[in-house]
């Protein structure tokens, strides 16, 4: 036979001795599991959260804008433009991605390629700012005879016994940073009349909101275009707690099913270390996300129910030729078994596993937002979904098959009389 001109990723009759280092990683994963712990009790204590959370989570405000160019047509957006001028702004927690909807213009449908924005501001009216706006005030209208002078949400309520108009309010809110909204005609006839009864003038001043804030900053680095906010609206800390819930839920929900799959698809040995394998996968995902404090959003939810599904995946494989040499090797020890069953779809597991990371390494090096975001997930995913397999579920598999399914017969089945017990083996006489 002629020499095959192929080069095998790991040579044949490779028998690497994973059961005897098993303790070893059980170890490290338990240390590694009390590490994530740790770190979400520093970042509770020093940043006053466990994780990153985003809007999705924690609340904020999420505002959808179109460009326009001179012409009136719409122009594209550059999203990485768009961050650098953000993060120039001191705009923290921002998250920007492109959209894309049908719109008419001129009697044709055209597509419009927007941008999607995500911060977990709510207002425009930042505490420094109000208060930098609101002393300010006070400074210039002294002569007005000032009663009252407050802020109520995004709106500065006065009450003083001459009149101080609009206009002349606007350069001290834009010495703070703030855009004046001007007055209806229905409010210039409300504020620009005292009370009957008091003598005073009860007047309110409101800012823009924050798409109004995040035009002016997008319009500074895209002076071709106007910057138009299509849609705008609010996600309360209320429901950030309940999608938080939810995803727990969701997480649990998808052991609970794996485990019971397992079950089925193989038997009851099986299934705890495939449940404890997904759990120790999730876990070391999150802990990787507290300890970078990467952004954590629903869609690193839907990573991590990703790398819950891949983990499961992997380990099946692993039990399923685990399994198939249970019944082919039957004279063989189930560490023996084990063993040769890792060191059989190692090359598969090795080849899987690295095309799987490639490519989500190349989204997350050159990817964006909440493409970045997913990729990071599973780059961690596929490395200790990968471990897992090996490392935790087979060693949990072990210890239940030795403990409660191994020895005599008599111990595992309790159908064995002593009389057959002591009975030496002998091999029956041919009829």
């Amino acid at each position: 036979m002629s020499e095959h001109k192929f080069r095998y990723l790991l040579p044949p009759g490779t028998h690497f001795q994973f059961v005897a280092k098993f303790k070893v990683w059980i170890w490290l994963s338990i240390f590694l599991t009390i590490g994530t712990v740790a770190v979400l009790l520093v970042n509770k204590s020093a940043r006053g959260e466990y994780m990153n959370w985003t809007i999705d989570f924690r609340g904020g405000t999420e505002l959808i804008f179109a460009f326009k160019d001179k012409q009136g047509g719409y122009a594209a957006p550059d999203p990485a433009q768009a961050r650098e001028a953000f993060a120039k702004a001191g705009e923290e927690g921002i998250d920007v991605s492109e959209i894309s909807w049908t719109d008419e213009a001129s009697g044709q449908e055209v597509t419009v390629r927007g941008m999607v924005v995500r911060t977990p501001r709510f207002s425009a009216l930042q505490p420094e700012m109000a208060k930098k706006a609101l002393d300010d005030f006070q400074v210039k209208f002294k002569d007005r005879e000032l009663d009252k002078a407050t802020w109520s949400g995004d709106r500065l309520n006065v009450r003083s016994k001459k009149p101080i108009p609009n206009a002349e309010v606007a350069p001290v809110f834009q010495g703070a940073g703030l855009e004046i909204k001007p007055w209806s005609e229905q409010e210039i006839k409300l504020y620009t009349v005292a009370d009957q009864g008091t003598g005073e003038y009860n007047q309110w001043y409101g800012v823009r909101g924050i798409d109004r804030q995040y035009e002016q900053i997008l319009e500074k680095v895209m002076p071709a275009v106007d910057v138009v906010t299509v849609q705008s609206y609010g996600v309360g800390a209320k429901a950030g707690d309940k999608l938080r819930d939810d995803a727990i839920k969701a997480i649990i929900y998808a052991i609970f099913l794996i485990m019971l799959y397992l079950a089925f698809r193989f038997d009851i040995r099986y299934a705890p270390g495939a449940a404890f394998s997904t759990i120790h996968d999730a876990v070391m995902v999150i802990g990787v996300f507290a300890l970078t404090w990467t952004e954590v959003s629903l869609t690193t939810v839907a990573a991590l129910l990703t790398v819950m599904g891949y983990s499961v995946n992997e380990t099946v494989i692993g039990f399923d030729r685990i399994r198939e040499n249970e019944a082919k090797l039957k004279d063989k020890k189930i560490e023996r078994i084990i063993d040769i069953s890792i060191n059989e779809r190692l090359t598969r597991t090795i080849m899987t596993s690295s095309t799987v990371f490639a490519t989500t390494l190349v989204m997350n090096i050159f990817g964006a937002g909440l493409v970045k975001n997913f990729a990071f997930a599973m780059n961690v995913g596929v490395i200790v979904a990968t471990y897992s397999s090996i490392f935790l579920a087979a060693p949990i598999f072990l210890w239940i098959t030795k403990k409660w399914y191994s020895g005599p017969p008599k111990a595992r089945r309790g159908m064995t009389t002593p009389a057959v017990a002591m009975k030496p083996d002998v091999e029956p006489e041919a009829e």
